[in-house]
Protein backbone atom coordinates (compact mmCIF):
# COMPACT_ATOMS: atom_id res chain seq x y z
CA UNK A 1 0.00 0.00 0.00
CA UNK A 2 2.61 2.73 0.78
CA UNK A 3 2.63 5.87 2.28
CA UNK A 4 0.05 8.33 1.24
CA UNK A 5 1.08 11.44 -1.09
CA UNK A 6 0.83 15.07 -1.17
CA UNK A 7 -2.41 15.24 -2.48
CA UNK A 8 -3.97 12.35 -0.65
CA UNK A 9 -2.76 14.29 2.82
CA UNK A 10 -4.01 17.82 0.98
CA UNK A 11 -7.59 16.30 0.64
CA UNK A 12 -7.94 15.07 3.48
CA UNK A 13 -7.20 17.80 5.28
CA UNK A 14 -9.46 20.08 3.27
CA UNK A 15 -12.26 17.83 3.63
CA UNK A 16 -11.23 18.03 7.83
CA UNK A 17 -11.09 22.25 7.11
CA UNK A 18 -14.84 21.55 4.86
CA UNK A 19 -16.15 19.51 7.95
CA UNK A 20 -15.23 21.38 10.91
CA UNK A 21 -14.56 24.96 9.89
CA UNK A 22 -11.48 27.02 10.01
CA UNK A 23 -12.48 28.67 13.52
CA UNK A 24 -13.55 25.49 15.18
CA UNK A 25 -9.99 24.01 14.27
CA UNK A 26 -8.21 27.25 15.60
CA UNK A 27 -10.08 26.97 18.37
CA UNK A 28 -9.17 23.38 19.38
CA UNK A 29 -5.60 24.33 18.38
CA UNK A 30 -5.40 27.65 20.67
CA UNK A 31 -6.83 25.06 23.09
CA UNK A 32 -4.31 22.43 23.14
CA UNK A 33 -1.52 25.35 22.95
CA UNK A 34 -2.62 27.08 26.39
CA UNK A 35 -2.84 23.45 28.12
CA UNK A 36 0.74 22.44 26.49
CA UNK A 37 2.36 25.99 28.16
CA UNK A 38 0.03 25.65 31.33
CA UNK A 39 1.63 21.57 32.15
CA UNK A 40 5.12 22.93 31.22
CA UNK A 41 4.67 26.54 33.63
CA UNK A 42 3.27 23.75 36.67
CA UNK A 43 6.36 21.61 36.00
CA UNK A 44 8.74 24.99 36.27
CA UNK A 45 6.62 26.17 39.44
CA UNK A 46 5.62 23.67 41.13
CA UNK A 47 7.78 23.60 44.32
CA UNK A 48 6.36 20.20 45.53
CA UNK A 49 7.86 18.35 42.19
CA UNK A 50 10.99 18.58 44.02
CA UNK A 51 11.06 15.85 46.51
CA UNK A 52 13.51 15.72 49.35
CA UNK A 53 14.77 12.43 50.11
CA UNK A 54 14.40 12.89 54.17
CA UNK A 55 10.42 12.61 53.21
CA UNK A 56 10.79 9.11 51.89
CA UNK A 57 11.65 6.80 55.00
CA UNK A 58 8.49 9.31 56.82
CA UNK A 59 6.27 8.25 54.11
CA UNK A 60 6.80 4.42 53.92
CA UNK A 61 6.92 4.33 57.69
CA UNK A 62 3.69 6.19 58.04
CA UNK A 63 1.64 4.27 55.17
CA UNK A 64 3.06 0.98 57.16
CA UNK A 65 1.91 2.39 60.49
CA UNK A 66 -1.52 3.13 58.87
CA UNK A 67 -1.48 -0.49 57.19
CA UNK A 68 -0.97 -1.76 60.80
CA UNK A 69 -3.60 0.21 62.19
CA UNK A 70 -6.17 -1.27 60.15
CA UNK A 71 -4.71 -5.17 60.53
CA UNK A 72 -5.17 -4.49 64.66
CA UNK A 73 -8.87 -2.65 63.87
CA UNK A 74 -9.63 -6.01 61.84
CA UNK A 75 -8.30 -8.37 64.48
CA UNK A 76 -10.34 -6.31 67.45
CA UNK A 77 -13.56 -6.21 65.25
CA UNK A 78 -13.04 -10.45 64.81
Amino acid sequence: MGLPGWGQILLVVLLIVLLFGRGKISDLMGDVAKGIRSFKDGLKDDPEAIEDPGEKPEAIAQSTTTEETIDRQKEEAS
